[in-house]
């Protein structure tokens, strides 16, 4: 088998481990479904058609706007000549935005900690270690296994999540509005480099520690830096346009590069197969 076939085979295995176990193939379908579709659609659909003034705290949203107006930081805001018109605009385009960097995390962290982690438990890590392929084509299988799915689940929560927010807000602007620039460079660049990093700190955890479990709950860490991200973007604090993206996916590309040599560099054969005794 050269490395070619074996990098196939690596990377069937891993996704038809996931798809074979509802506890894991689940929460990747659930939490899409919630924060990259049904929660926005419904925000999106209550801001355009209410009476906002009777909504319970709008007036905090509404000063978050102003905050944003007054800044510069969304001069098309000033423009609109309703609140409904600029706080779906708001939403649409740039409130959930950071929401979609955790669907990658998720399912990076879900992925990643069932690969050697999962392979430590099924006892199936040492017959791995044992055949003939490169620690290269092993590793590069198991980061494949678990980039290809992240990137293609995004993608796809893009695109149906681009859909609903186009039917629900053409009615308040005779127009499509999304995707704007900010959407494009988070969706091609910062969702593949941040799942690069994500998934090669996973795979450093899930080989050194000995169950699923361990290397999900510490690889899970990663989503703390994001709700900072979502935060800063609710409040009005902290506006991500097109260059912080840039910067962003530029940084992660760089943390990929550090944790791929450490990768390669801390495990080798002979370490993973002692950390499973």
């Amino acid at each position: 088998m050269n490395n070619r076939q074996a990098l196939r085979a690596i990377i069937r295995k891993d996704i038809r481990s996931v798809t074979s176990s509802v506890q894991l193939w689940l929460p990747m379908l659930i939490v899409p479904l919630i924060i990259g579709i049904i929660v926005p659609s419904a925000l999106i659909w209550a801001a355009s058609s209410m009476n906002l003034h009777s909504i319970n705290n709008i007036n905090v949203i509404l000063e978050t706007l102003n905050k944003v107006m007054q800044g510069g930081q969304l001069p098309s805001l000033a423009g609109m000549t309703t609140d409904n018109q600029r706080i779906v605009y708001y939403l649409g385009l740039y409130m959930f935005a950071p929401l979609f960097l955790i669907i990658p995390v998720m399912a990076s962290s879900i992925l990643t900690a069932n690969s050697f982690a999962g392979e430590k438990e099924r006892k199936t890590l040492e017959g791995l270690l044992f055949t003939p392929m490169s620690m290269e084509t092993l590793f590069t299988g198991k980061v494949l296994a678990a980039l290809i799915p992240s990137i293609l689940l995004s993608w796809i929560t893009f695109i149906l999540y681009g859909i609903m927010a186009n039917i629900l807000m053409y009615p308040l602007f005779d127009k499509l509005m999304f995707p704007n620039v900010n959407w494009i460079i988070l969706i091609l660049w910062v969702v593949p480099t941040c799942s690069l990093a994500v998934i090669l700190l996973n795979v450093l955890i899930s080989a050194k520690v000995r169950g699923f479990q361990e290397a999900y709950q510490l690889g899970g860490l990663v989503v703390l830096p994001l709700l900072g991200l979502i935060a800063g973007q609710a409040t009005g604090m902290l506006m991500i346009g097109p260059w912080m993206l840039l910067g962003i996916g530029a940084v992660m590309l760089i943390i990929s590069c550090i944790l791929l040599r450490l990768v390669t560099v801390w495990n080798r054969r002979q370490q993973l197969a002692e950390s499973q005794i």
